[in-house]
């Protein structure tokens, strides 16, 4: 079993996160495609997460994100997606 370890706990938290680009355009293709596979790798690694799994679909990006208890699954997606928007 793959298990992370904070000071006090040991943990092994995945969540399949998904969002869709706004009003669901097909926006993610391309050279974009390749720019973003690499944003959302590094930015998951400046907060601690690992990007187990991830595919772009033009519309819609599919992660599957380890994020340690610290964090809240909200905070993790809106950090990404607002990083990424710029």
């Amino acid at each position: 079993m793959d298990t992370d370890h904070l000071n006090y706990s040991t943990w092994d938290c995945k969540y399949h996160v998904v969002f869709p680009s706004k009003y669901r355009t097909k926006r993610l293709y391309g050279e974009l495609r390749r720019e973003l596979k690499d944003w959302f790798v590094s930015l998951t690694l400046q907060k601690g997460c690992r990007t187990e799994e991830g595919e772009l679909m033009p519309d819609h990006v599919h992660m599957l994100i380890s994020i340690p208890p610290k964090y809240s699954v909200s905070h993790i997606v809106g950090f990404l997606r607002g990083k990424t928007s710029l």
